[in-house]
């Protein structure tokens, strides 16, 4: 099967794991303390009225984005409960168990809160701090590329000084672990740990990458609005969020289908840059949990499809 031809699968890092998401099923793999590898499997529930949304352009990015953080947020709570919970207490996790609190704690730490509140704070922040600067630079041009710069700048901090936390370290790795697997499959080669190990940790699909589009659309986007008076610019900035994101997705979508084209490849660099921050090199350790995570989803997808072909046929 050509790599044109192979389906697309997504991915998350989570607490000492990786959550892997097809078309009929999320799976995670998790490494607990006692090193027994877990696993977590939620079916993805097939909603006509989303799949429509979905394909609609720009209005899809903003549906992948809550869909995302759905999903996501029940497997970063699967990962952050279950990893040091003494086996002699083990008990099957289920949905209903999903405890709101962890779950936000477990959202904010990977940065999906990012797309939620902290949006609006990397949104309103620089737009305050680059109105200190009108009586300098008053034109709208440089406020927006004032903005802008400082938005970059808030957003790489941010991510630099986190990442320096053990806890923070390890779920990058994983990150990195993940965007090895998917390398690895969609290059056709076997799902070993060495063959893993041998590919990039960088992709073009990451959401690391759609992260530093916003900022870059937003650029643009910004230029064809006042920043005078302040209250304005603040009304604007958060009406032009949905937008903002709206875009950025088609544009990562858009360097993802570039990304084997001479010259036009270069376009996804800024996001892999990006990465460089948002991924660790992973150990072997790390690597295995993720091929395993992901062979456990390739094995609940299998299964789907010849069910359904089996139902066709009778």
């Amino acid at each position: 099967m050509s790599n044109s031809q192979k389906p697309v699968y997504g991915g998350q890092a989570v607490v000492e794991g990786v959550m892997f998401g097809g078309k009929y099923h999320y799976v995670t793999a998790i490494r607990r303390k006692d090193n027994s590898i877990e696993y977590f499997h939620l079916p993805r529930k097939a909603n006509s009225a989303l799949a429509k949304l979905k394909k609609i352009p720009f209005l899809r990015g903003i549906i992948a984005i809550i869909e995302s953080s759905a999903n996501g947020s029940k497997h970063l709570n699967f990962s952050s409960e279950r990893y040091d919970v003494d086996p002699k207490d083990d008990e099957t996790l289920t949905e209903k168990e999903v405890s709101k609190l962890t779950m936000y704690l477990g959202v904010a730490v990977i940065g999906v809160l990012s797309f939620i509140i902290g949006k609006f704070a990397f949104t309103l922040v620089p737009a305050l701090l680059a109105e200190l600067t009108r009586s300098v630079f008053p034109s709208d041009f440089m406020q927006v590329i004032i903005e802008s710069t400082i938005k970059l700048l808030l957003l790489l901090s941010y991510i630099y000084f986190v990442s320096l936390t053990p806890l923070i370290k390890r779920v990058f790795q994983y990150h990195g672990a993940e965007h090895k697997v998917i390398n690895t499959f969609e290059s056709g080669a076997a799902l070993t740990i060495e063959n893993v190990q041998a590919h990039s940790r960088l992709h073009y699909r990451c959401g690391s990458s759609f992260i530093l589009f916003t900022v870059i659309v937003g650029l643009f986007v910004y230029l064809l609005v006042p920043t005078s008076p302040l209250w304005l610019r603040i009304v604007d900035r958060i009406l032009l969020i949905p937008i903002v994101l709206g875009i950025s997705f088609e544009v990562l979508q858009f360097t993802n289908k570039l990304r084997n084209i001479p010259i036009l490849k270069y376009l996804g660099l800024p996001g892999l840059w990006l990465q460089l921050l948002t991924t660790k090199e992973p150990t072997d350790e790390q690597v295995e949990v993720a091929i395993l995570s992901f062979q456990e989803l390739l094995k609940k997808e299998t299964e789907s499809e010849f069910g359904m072909k089996g139902e066709e046929i009778v």
